[in-house]
């Protein structure tokens, strides 16, 4: 069986190993769709992403991204995290600045002026109401007083999150995701304001997770959804901080920093933690 170069990074976080692990199999062509979602199912991690030659011949490079269960079309932080394995590796952009990422949603533009910060263009995200019946078995589950709900949203832009807006950062922090579960609940967002003086603006978490996870660390589909949201609706003029995996001892940052009025990119660090071979 072949070696293949194997990374293991630490994404979206100033703190090793406090933020979002994710597995990256650097050479990824040749592995059948099983034999990658067996390794995702192994490694156990939130996502496990497959860099492969591109098909679409403006991408730097094609990626598959799969969580233990499943095959992904479009995560966050295996976004940022792949692209930091791929030029610690040695890979060079077509176009300087800028990495051009082809995956199940289409191309996606990472920023890498900023080496210590690359960023992602945020993907399109569809914003439809969320369904009565769902706002209510969620707060019957998670005992949220109606006044707490400042908003709610279904956002779609690969994952499909159902998100709420709430009062306050330490309503988000107070929820218990140990009630949520997997598939009945399958990707639930919450937001919140932090006090003015906080270092970030907002707290989010993401509860029961379709991997399966009751929680997930930090997550910038998510953040990129949330974005897109706030900015449609006015309640984004200037770039903010996000902190995410408060609750279950992570120290997750989140950058988001509105380009224009459609567009807005999602930052965050990366850190390289372990490097080697991988025998499948």
């Amino acid at each position: 069986m072949p070696t293949r170069r194997f990374i293991q990074c630490d994404v979206f976080t100033p703190k090793p190993t406090l933020g979002n692990a994710l597995a990256v199999v650097v050479d990824g062509d040749g592995l059948t769709e099983r034999a990658m979602q067996d390794l995702a199912a192994w490694t156990n991690l939130a996502e496990t992403t497959f860099m492969l030659p591109p098909l679409d011949t403006r991408a730097d490079y094609r990626l598959r991204i799969f969580s233990p269960v499943r095959e992904m079309p479009f995560a966050g932080h295996p976004t940022l995290g792949s692209c930091a394995a791929w030029l610690h590796c040695g890979g060079q952009p077509k176009q300087a600045g800028r990495v051009l990422q082809e995956c199940g949603i289409g191309i996606v533009e990472i920023d890498i002026g900023n080496p210590a910060r690359p960023a992602f263009t945020a993907p399109p995200t569809r914003i439809r109401a969320m369904s009565d019946e769902n706002r209510a078995a969620i707060c019957a589950e998670l005992e949220i007083a109606p006044d707490k709900i400042l908003d709610t949203a279904e956002l779609d832009n690969g994952p499909v999150f159902q998100v709420l807006q709430l009062d306050c950062a330490a309503s988000v922090l107070a929820l218990d995701s140990s009630r949520v579960r997997w598939p009945v609940f399958k990707s639930i967002g919450f937001i919140g304001a932090h006090p003015p003086d906080a270092e970030c603006q907002f707290e989010v978490r993401h509860l029961a997770p379709s991997s399966g996870m009751s929680e997930d660390p930090i997550t910038g589909s998510l953040n990129a959804a949330l974005a897109h949201w706030m900015q449609a609706e006015g309640r984004l003029p200037r770039a903010v901080s996000v902190a995410q995996g408060t609750a279950i001892g992570r120290h997750g940052r989140v950058a988001v920093d509105p380009v224009d009025r459609h567009n807005v990119k999602i930052g965050g660090q990366t850190h390289i933690l372990i490097e080697g071979e991988i025998t499948l």
